[in-house]
């Protein structure tokens, strides 16, 4: 599958387009000021324990408390707290985990104030980033991601992506990881290290074990809240998570930028770093890959697919609903075949929507009525074959009774939301404009002003194709009358872009005459 990604860089905030086979599949937005995100580690203090949720709040520097349940605590909080009480207060001098003693794994069913007391530091993981009124949600699972692997300290086990399929690639891999891994440190195994060599893994373990060892030096003598490692900046981990072979195009607008990008491409994938352009152009970057139209067409209540066939995307406090409406299409052939191409179409474009507007938590989805058990089997398929590459966990349930569709999808982020609308130009935003009648005699007032403020200007005409027709057409037009009244010809251009009581005076160098 052919992939380009397309980088709009400014001081404030940088902005990623995600295209797969020229279609907008993701967009992400990163400000310069986004300090909690996906994958930082912090050290938090805990500020509240509430038994009956069986929960803490964390202060970890937000201006919300961040929330931390005890089932994301993991097995091995105790030996996590052991390792945070001893850093910080110096007893611990080693970053590597050899000669650490584990304590015995925390039960699934605890209650959280056995574990916590008021105050108390803990090393933390931002799970899920600030969400409307909500704080982030917290790990205690520290992992360390890497291109190739995610190395999970207090933990020996060794486990391998379920995407890899080959039996033998499987037990390679884990092979390979029982030999290179530090003690006490487990490790994930992702599909990216498919045919990789052991080199390649071992130096990848030397930069994630370097990585905790900053954190282990950040740790040292600290006092919360404060952030101990920060994740990579959202292009560089886009690029780590999802690069693979298919990628033909990176494109950065920015100088800076395209050297920062290439530098870490070099790092992760020295064979791929030549896709890496810099964008000279003289249009913005993401008008010129067609990513601004697409973004225009994409958001909105209503995405409208090429069949004529639409979804209408509603949202609500618990979930969101999508209704698939087919349009004319129904008519071009009998009722059954007609609901599977319409069903088939939209599915593909809500597995997009879903990606690009990064919608979570639970999805209902009404298709088009169909009778066909072998129609609804195939169409609830095809909606995980065109989920396949979500990168976030989701669940797909095949359809109801009443035809309706249920996912799951996991929310880290809020909602990818963009106001497509655009404040009408002709009567800026009132609701309101001139009678159309009068366009022509305030376009003669102000062209007798004009001649009297700057008679010796060549001047043009930017009107609507409809009023550029009414002043040119027949021997007798405005436009030869005009010319008769000072014998100064005014040449006018049709803009089809224009509302229709929208006019503009330009001179000989096409430069606007302004008429306030």
């Amino acid at each position: 599958m052919e992939k380009e990604l397309i980088i709009n860089a400014s001081t404030e905030d940088v902005e990623i387009a995600l295209l797969e086979r020229k279609k907008l599949v993701e967009i992400h937005k990163q400000k310069a000021n986004n300090n909690f995100a996906v994958g930082d580690i912090f050290l938090g203090n805990i500020k509240k324990l509430m038994p009956g949720l069986n929960a803490a709040f964390v202060d970890i520097g937000h201006r919300k408390d961040a929330f931390l349940h005890y089932t994301d605590l993991g097995p091995q909080i105790k030996s996590l707290l052991k390792y945070t009480k001893g850093t910080i207060g110096g007893s611990l001098n080693n970053h590597l985990l050899e000669n650490f003693e584990l304590l015995p794994d925390n039960p699934k069913n605890g209650k959280i104030d056995r574990v916590f007391k008021r105050n108390q530091p803990v090393l933390v993981q931002v799970l899920k980033e600030p969400i409307s009124t909500k704080g982030p949600r917290l790990s205690c699972e520290i992992t360390v991601p890497g291109r190739y692997m995610v190395i999970t300290p207090f933990s020996n086990i060794i486990a391998v992506s379920k995407k890899i399929g080959n039996d033998d690639e499987r037990k390679r891999l884990k092979l390979l990881a029982e030999s290179i891994k530090p003690k006490h440190f487990g490790m994930i195994i992702r599909t990216a290290a498919q045919g990789k060599k052991v080199a390649e893994l071992h130096g990848e373990v030397r930069n994630l074990v370097a990585k905790w060892e900053k954190m282990f030096a950040e740790l040292k003598g600290s006092e919360g809240p404060c952030r101990l490692l920060s994740e990579i900046d959202k292009t560089s981990s886009l690029l780590r998570d999802v690069l693979t072979d298919s990628f033909n195009k990176i494109v950065v607008n920015d100088k800076e930028f395209h050297g920062n990008v290439k530098t870490f491409m070099n790092e992760i994938a020295p064979e791929k770093a030549k896709i890496v352009s810099q964008y000279t152009g003289k249009k913005p970057i993401f008008e010129a890959f067609g990513v601004s139209k697409q973004i225009k067409t994409s958001f909105g209540k209503t995405a409208t697919m090429p069949s004529g066939a639409y979804l209408v995307i509603e949202h609500t406090e618990a979930m969101h609903v999508i209704d698939v409406n087919s349009g004319p299409k129904m008519k071009r052939t009998d009722q059954e075949s007609a609901s599977i191409a319409v069903n088939l179409e939209a599915a593909e474009e809500i597995a997009r929507q879903l990606r690009l507007r990064d919608i979570g938590g639970l999805i209902i989805i009404d298709f088009i009525d169909m009778r066909n058990s072998g129609n609804k089997q195939s169409l609830f398929k095809k909606m995980k074959d065109f989920m396949e590459n979500d990168r976030a966990q989701h669940t797909i349930l095949p359809l109801s009774r009443f035809g309706l569709m249920q996912i799951t999808r996991q929310r880290t982020r809020p909602e990818v939301k963009i106001d497509t609308s655009e404040q009408c130009p002709s009567c800026n935003g009132t609701g309101k404009v001139n009678a159309t009648v009068v366009i022509t005699d305030e376009i003669s007032k102000s062209l007798e002003y004009i001649r009297s403020s700057r008679p010796k200007s060549k001047l043009k005409l930017k009107v609507h194709p409809f009023v550029h027709a009414y002043l040119t057409k027949g021997m007798k037009s405005v436009q030869m009358d005009w010319f008769l009244k000072s014998y100064k010809w005014v040449s006018i251009e049709p803009k089809s872009d224009y509302a229709l009581t929208k006019y503009i005076f330009t001179d000989g160098n096409d430069d606007e005459i302004r008429l306030d």
